[in-house]
């Protein structure tokens, strides 16, 4: 069985500088890291471009602890065509709710904020938790609940923690963020946008779920590979996809738990890459 923790999702970002003011001053997130890059992913973690592109990791806490969002950004790039494929992510946070109304940014359906790039976050009118993590869960889109339950729980051991005929909350430890899917009915399109969830286990995991996906002949994206950072540690992942087409990270834990360490210079690096950034102009 595998053991995994949830990490984050991936997001492709236009604006840097209106999206950081959305996720730092009405999410209330911070910037856990920031890094540059001169050229495009191996494992395409910024969508298909060669390019020069950035990452920034903003959460409620270490990423040891908490799930992140992962923003790239392409340099040059002016928007993403959405999907349907991602529809939330759900946190509970009456405090977010209290800072868009402070600074009109705009509720919708009496809980919901949107991002600069379209992205729902769904927040729950009760205060935020202190020694816990507000991010409940990342909701997506299935064709399929048959075919989306046997690929996550079967196949990736995935618990099933609520089921409905036309949802499923799946996860692999209580105190984790949950991935969750509804059934919309219509094929799932992924359009420009299309995110990544990505997850922490061990060496083995990882060769137990590249066992396990070559074995029931689904997708692997990304064979086993690995992947440098300057200045960090190595890490080596596997990118999946489900037969929906979500792609999925596995990232080896002990390096992942090395390089992901908060860097107290992030905020200044991102504020200063922003402020020197003419590429939309």
């Amino acid at each position: 069985m595998v053991n995994a923790r949830a990490l984050h999702f991936v997001f492709k970002i236009a604006d840097r500088k209106l999206t950081s003011k959305f996720y730092r001053e009405i999410l209330g997130m911070k910037v856990l890291r920031h890094e540059e890059f001169t050229e495009g992913c191996e494992a395409t973690c910024n969508g298909p471009y060669a390019g020069r592109w950035s990452k920034t990791m903003v959460g409620y806490g270490p990423e040891d602890t908490h799930f992140a969002v992962e923003l790239t950004y392409n340099y040059g790039v002016e928007g993403y065509d959405i999907g349907n494929d991602f529809m939330g992510i759900t946190i509970k946070s009456k405090e977010a709710l209290e800072r868009a109304k402070a600074n009109d940014w705009p509720i919708n359906n009496g809980n919901t904020l949107i991002a600069p790039d379209g992205y729902k976050f769904f927040i729950l009118d009760e205060p935020q938790p202190q020694n816990a993590d507000p991010v409940q869960k990342v909701t997506l889109a299935s064709s399929s609940l048959k075919n989306t339950i046997e690929y996550w729980n079967k196949i990736l051991g995935l618990k099933i923690f609520n089921e409905t005929p036309k949802s499923v909350e799946l996860g692999f430890a209580d105190n984790q963020a949950k991935l969750e899917f509804i059934d919309i009915g219509t094929e799932v399109n992924h359009a420009k946008a299309y995110g990544r969830i990505a997850f922490a286990c061990s060496d083995e995991d990882q060769e137990t779920i590249n066992n396990a996906i070559q074995k029931a002949n689904h997708k692997i994206l990304t064979p086993l590979i690995s992947l440098d950072t300057p200045g960090k540690a190595t890490v080596r992942v596997i990118i999946l996809a489900d037969p929906d087409g979500h792609e999925i990270c596995f990232v080896n834990d002990g390096p992942f738990r090395e390089l992901s360490q908060v860097d107290p210079k992030g905020t200044e690096l991102l504020d200063r890459y922003i402020s020197k950034d003419k590429s939309r102009e």
